[in-house]
């Protein structure tokens, strides 16, 4: 009588240790999963998330012999974002040496120890090109500062006209042999000019004539000359 009473006892007692043991497993699978799925659309327990919001992207990463999701407002290193009509997906890098690409076959940022070039990362740069930090560059070296604007000129007068025109220049910021691989670039831009000299303004405010009068007056000058000149030559063949 006292060893079936023991029995049903432990039976009991056995039964409600293992009611607790799957509450405690239920409570924490749904604790689990609940942190996997916080940014989830759709999630599953054992895939975590499935569906990401319009503007994430949804990273798959293996687990053994299983993939797990996380939804993230930018891919991690070694992948792009590939937007789709269902779902934006973090897609890798087809090179291993790429920590960034814009595709799957064009980086735009190498491992330490390589060299981009046209979106491939190398170890040397090709010949034709010299490296430059975390770049192969061709022909030309990396360019400097810009330089102030020049003075506005015109026919190598600084005023008299309305319209003139200034540079300004763009040296190599390194030295030694990548200096000399192109020349300093150039820009030139319209540019508004003093329509009167000082000199001249003052020639006006003393009675003298104006820019046009003066042009016009050298004009006549010149043309009564070039008449005289005509003259007098065509008298002495005639004496001739």
């Amino acid at each position: 009588m006292h060893l079936q009473l023991f029995a049903i006892v432990m039976s009991l007692f056995c039964e409600v240790i293992r009611m607790g043991s799957g509450v405690t497993q239920k409570q924490s699978a749904h604790k689990e999963t609940s942190e996997d799925c916080q940014s989830c659309l759709e999630c599953s327990r054992d895939n975590g998330c499935v569906r990401c919001p319009e503007r994430l992207f949804l990273f798959l990463q293996r687990k053994g012999m299983s993939h797990h999701g996380t939804c993230l407002h930018s891919c991690p290193a070694g992948h792009f974002g590939q937007r789709g009509r269902d779902v934006n997906r973090c897609m890798k890098c087809r090179s291993l040496d790429c920590e960034q690409c814009f595709s799957r076959d064009f980086c735009t940022k190498c491992k330490p120890g390589f060299k981009l070039y046209r979106g491939k990362c190398l170890i040397h740069c090709p010949e034709g090109t010299f490296a430059h930090q975390t770049d192969c560059l061709e022909d030309c070296s990396p360019p400097g500062e810009w330089s102030e604007w020049s003075v506005c000129t015109r026919d190598g007068a600084t005023c008299g006209f309305r319209w003139g025109k200034q540079t300004r220049v763009q040296e190599s910021s390194q030295s030694g042999r990548a200096a000399g691989v192109c020349p300093p670039q150039r820009e030139t831009q319209r540019c508004r000019m003093k329509k009167k000299c000082p000199a001249e303004r003052r020639k006006i405010g003393k009675g003298g004539l104006g820019r046009k009068k003066e042009r016009k007056r050298v004009r006549l000058l010149a043309r009564t000359r070039s008449a005289t000149a005509a003259a007098d030559t065509s008298r002495v063949l005639r004496g001739a």
